[in-house]
């Protein structure tokens, strides 16, 4: 074995035990930005704030085409990428069928798989399909999209896998996984039921993958960090629908290790969701839309500047929550 060899791993082998995400100890809340660069982006950039962004905001619907910025502020910030589910959904129920994954997206498998590898973000989210009432109307549409988020996290570790599988002919594995990270899965559905059936779907489909590895290597570790979609519009203290109730539900089913990422979780829920050990992180786009309510009712312009600095007071005031404070109960972990 040459010094290369050494260091960076042989050529001809496929990638082993890949993790699709590197969790800090603490609670993480990512602000949502919803542009692919500018005056947000760059203050949460000063501000050394975590940040979420969405596919969308790359996507150019007139060439059909991501289009990836040749300099922006993202470069140097922790950021994550979500697949924009809500977004696709909504254009596939005004224009009809799309052109790319399920007929609902308007980008293909490998359009959106390149996009997320050449953005390098912390971890990017794979494509899945949310439940919102305003979507998904009864159980049997809730169903359908359990079951089609499953598929495309097959459909997207097919296509990853595939690629790892032609680059490690004479790449070195190190390089492949630094090139071609494994998504974050995406639980989705409306009950605390429909979530228990999604997570047992995709590590299903997860361990299919996983077992593709060399003899003994499999080729992905479990994942350490998994997604729960579709609580941002809901009560949280609902018996069955329920932020609360769904962790609750979840608690000793996910995998020993793995942690959940919260999608558009409410500030109101920072308090108790600090308690559950195996919640990683949040993201929220709140401050934007409270920025827009506060300046319609002051009759101030929601410039910039109005933005950034409702940003910050809502980034402060959810970091206050979220620190541990003496009387809190925290949850003891337990797996089934």
């Amino acid at each position: 074995m040459n010094f290369m060899d050494k260091i960076l791993g042989p050529v001809g082998v496929m990638p082993a035990n890949q993790l699709n995400a590197i969790l800090p100890d603490e609670l993480v809340m990512r602000v949502g930005i919803p542009h692919r660069g500018g005056k947000l982006a760059l203050h949460a950039h000063k501000q050394g704030y975590a940040a979420m962004v969405s596919a969308s905001a790359f996507f150019d619907a007139k060439t059909g085409k991501f289009k990836i910025p040749d300099i922006t502020v993202l470069n140097d910030l922790n950021f994550s990428l979500d697949s924009a589910g809500y977004t696709a959904l909504l254009l596939w129920k005004s224009k009809g069928p799309q052109a790319g994954m399920a007929s609902i997206f308007p980008w293909r498998y490998t359009e959106f798989i390149s996009f997320a590898s050449q953005m390098n973000p912390a971890w990017w989210s794979q494509p899945d399909l949310c439940c919102e009432p305003e979507i998904a109307a009864n159980q049997a549409e809730i169903d359908w999209r359990v079951r089609a988020t499953g598929t495309l996290l097959f459909g997207t570790l097919q296509i990853l896998y595939e690629w790892q599988k032609q680059l490690s002919k004479d790449t070195h594995a190190s390089t492949i996984e630094m090139m071609l990270r494994p998504p974050v899965p995406v639980l989705q559905g409306r009950r605390v039921e429909d979530y228990v059936a999604s997570l047992e779907m995709m590590l299903e489909v997860w361990n299919y993958w996983a077992s593709m590895g060399e003899p003994g290597s499999p080729w992905l570790a479990p994942p350490a960090l998994i997604g729960i979609g579709s609580v941002c519009r809901r009560d949280l203290n609902d018996p069955e629908e329920g932020l609360f109730a769904i962790l609750a539900g979840l608690e000793g089913k996910i995998p020993p290790g793995s942690k959940l990422h919260l999608f558009g979780v409410k500030g109101a829920a920072l308090k108790k969701v600090k308690m559950f050990p195996f919640v990683a992180s949040c993201d929220s786009m709140a401050f934007d839309f409270g920025a827009r309510i506060e300046a319609r009712e002051r009759g101030i312009s929601n410039n910039m500047d109005h933005r950034t600095t409702v940003m910050t007071r809502w980034m402060d005031t959810a970091g206050e929550m979220m620190r541990a404070k003496a009387g809190d109960q925290f949850r003891l972990e337990f797996h089934a």
